[in-house]
């Protein structure tokens, strides 16, 4: 089956699942019927009068003159307008108006889907006009939220509008192309996925429709274009300016999040120089946040609550001394807090990857990241990641290599980085990272992985290879092994191995090959 063949089929499945998450979210509206405080449901005209329908809740005891801090809230992508409304009443018991809105293209506000583009910027800028001018919201306190899509406006309009002081982004991106285009590989699972939702939920322009198609098409013509199109919706691109405005950001992700995987988040909070917040923890894209979304007690969300009563109502609640950088293990475990990201993992073991390697190409070998959204939450939930025999994996499709058993457990914290030397038989091709636990018995969990994908090169001669595999927090048992797989096919992404191709990994002996594991000290 061809990568085209592939996208449209598992955009099907794309399609289906956007259609349960909208239901999920459907199913918050008894929760907002029930709540003490009114709300208000209302047209905000955005960008060029653009109707975006959105919902409004202020304190309860509101007295006429009375300020109070705004929020705003765009949706994730695909969930309708109520997504938000029961962590909104929280907000409003708390004394904050919340604005939550539908972002354009989606469910029943107007406009096309641009992604992010300046046209949803602009809009998010109206809203907070229109809550200025008609609520009892304080224009020195601003504040945005927002899960996923709402993440990255959310981000994105700190950048463009100095009036949000302070942005909590929950599932979010800061580098769109560092997330589906990561290692130059198409990550088509989510990509197709986001597709699928945005075609049953929303209207897709033009534009967006051929960025979807040259994407899984693999147009390298088209490859500048889209990294620029993608730089434009990507907040990295502008966080001179989020410095500058000294917004106080606080990041909240996944370590298995297969939409925006948890690298980008961090390299985006180490370019920060305002006062900032980084937690990760097991789970999916969104996942983490989704039982607050019910109104149920939630880590994320507490975390959020905090970070704007600081921030924006002034409140000594202590979260502006505490240590920056909160992680969870996805072996379990209480959170672990660290003065910043490179502290968790400060203490590096390098496995040598010695000896030569050579696969064939197009064949998955067994190893793969599992499946987008399935794999993750069943690893959050039962700490049941992807697995593999190890010694079961044919070497003529993966290329397998072993650290020796370890006496003490390992607590691997951060990004592991695989540096290689790689010569290939053809001008293109795609390899896959996995790094294993492995038990006495060989079955090897998936600790991290990442793809990676060349053009252009000249057959038969040999180049570096750096790929950083995706951060986690994993604690390896005493008496288990590390091991590195690398093979050619997984599903999770589109691969760019022609037919026949070979792929040779060696470890020169002036530029040795290893994988170097970020370990926290114990």
């Amino acid at each position: 089956m061809g990568p085209h063949r592939k996208a449209l089929r598992t955009t099907a499945v794309g399609a289906v699942s956007a259609t349960l998450v909208a239901g999920t979210a459907l199913g918050l509206a008894p929760t907002a019927q029930a709540a003490p405080h009114p709300v208000r449901f209302v047209d905000i005209a955005g960008e060029g009068g653009t109707v975006l329908k959105a919902n409004v809740v202020t304190p309860s005891d509101a007295a006429a003159t009375a300020r109070y801090p705004l929020l705003v809230m765009p949706t994730s992508w695909g969930l309708p307008q109520i997504e938000y409304l029961a962590q909104a009443q929280k907000l409003a018991d708390s004394g904050y108006v919340v604005v939550t809105y539908n972002v354009r293209g989606f469910w029943q506000s107007g406009g096309e889907i641009e992604v992010a583009g300046p046209p949803d910027v602009a809009d998010a800028s109206k809203v907070i006009d229109w809550a200025l001018a008609h609520t009892p919201a304080d224009p020195a306190h601003v504040g945005m939220a927002g899960v996923s899509y709402g993440a990255g406006i959310s981000l994105l309009t700190a950048a463009h509008d100095e009036r949000v002081r302070a942005v909590a982004s929950l599932s979010g991106w800061a580098d769109l192309i560092g997330s589906i285009y990561a290692g130059r590989t198409q990550h088509l699972q989510a990509a197709a996925v986001l597709d699928g939702a945005s075609i049953v939920t929303g209207r897709q322009g033009a534009e967006v429709r051929a960025v979807f198609d040259d994407f899984y098409s693999s147009n390298l013509a088209k490859e500048p274009e889209l990294i620029a199109w993608g730089k434009k919706r990507s907040a990295v691109t502008y966080v001179d300016r989020i410095n500058r405005n000294g917004t106080a950001v606080m990041l909240a992700n996944a370590w298995g999040d297969s939409v925006f995987p948890p690298n980008q988040s961090a390299d985006f909070y180490e370019k920060l120089t305002g006062p900032k917040r980084l937690e990760l923890r097991p789970g999916d894209h969104a996942t983490a946040e989704l039982t607050g979304l019910f109104g149920l007690p939630n880590d994320v969300w507490k975390s959020t609550a905090r970070w704007f009563d600081h921030h924006l109502r002034g409140e000594d609640n202590g979260i502006d001394r505490e240590p920056p950088v909160r992680l969870k293990s996805r072996s379990a475990g209480p959170y672990e807090d660290y003065a910043d990201w490179k502290s968790a993992g400060a203490t590096e073991r390098k496995i040598a990857l010695a000896d030569s390697r050579t696969i064939r190409a197009g064949v998955n070998s067994g190893a793969d990241g599992g499946v987008v959204f399935l794999s993750s939450i069943l690893d959050q939930v039962a700490q049941v990641p992807p697995m593999a025999s190890i010694p079961l994996l044919p070497r003529r499709w993966a290329a397998v290599w072993q650290s020796e058993k370890y006496r003490s457990a390992q607590q691997v914290r951060g990004t592991a980085r695989l540096h290689t030397t790689l010569t290939p038989t053809k001008e293109s091709g795609t390899l896959v990272a996995h790094l294993y636990d492995v038990g006495p018995l060989g079955l090897g969990k998936l600790v991290s992985h990442a793809p990676y994908t060349f053009h252009g090169r000249t057959p038969g001669e040999p180049f570096g290879v750096d790929l950083e595999l995706y951060s986690t927090a994993y604690d390896v048992p005493a008496g288990h092994r590390l091991a590195l797989v690398v093979d050619t096919v997984d599903p999770l992404y589109i691969e760019h191995n022609p037919s026949g191709a070979q792929l040779t990994f060696s470890s020169p002996a002036n530029d040795p090959s290893y994988v170097s594991v970020p370990l926290r000290e114990q």
